[in-house]
């Protein structure tokens, strides 16, 4: 057992664990991209449950973006444009029951190029659906 103290966001890390010391593959140049934007709301910050990264504003999830690497993989929730992202060929409900809940999941593969437009207003979306009303109602209208 680590001598580090024991906190409620941080599991206890075991030093012969090889795997303790994963972490999530460098992201794609669009994935940069994408992380940036989502860092840049409100309160919104970076976090590494089960080995992915994800973006959450106030302990809430707004984004997943796997595990990294090439390729660009992205799962937001989607309560006003889901019905029209599911229609796209790279995406699909997210799986785990979260597509019922409005989640979507887009996935690329190295070389695709991926519609980082829509990816962003997707991920604004998003923020919007889970951050506390107050926080949204800061961002500047489109």
């Amino acid at each position: 057992m680590s001598d580090q103290p024991l906190t409620l966001d941080q599991p206890p890390v075991d030093p012969d664990d090889e795997a303790a010391d994963d972490q999530p593959a460098p992201p794609s140049p669009a994935e940069a991209v994408l992380r940036a934007a989502a860092l840049a709301y409100p309160e919104a910050y970076e976090d590494h449950p089960w080995g992915e990264t994800v973006m959450k504003v106030r302990g809430k999830v707004f984004v997943f973006f796997g595990m990294g690497g090439p390729g660009v993989s992205m799962t937001v929730k989607l309560p006003d444009s889901r019905d029209f992202a599911v229609m796209q060929p790279w995406a699909e409900p997210t799986g785990y029951n979260l597509g019922r809940a409005g989640w979507v999941s887009a996935r690329f593969e190295d070389g695709e190029d991926a519609p980082i437009d829509i990816l962003l207003d997707w991920l604004r979306e998003s923020y919007v659906a889970v951050a506390p009303k107050r926080l949204s109602a800061t961002l500047h209208p489109r």
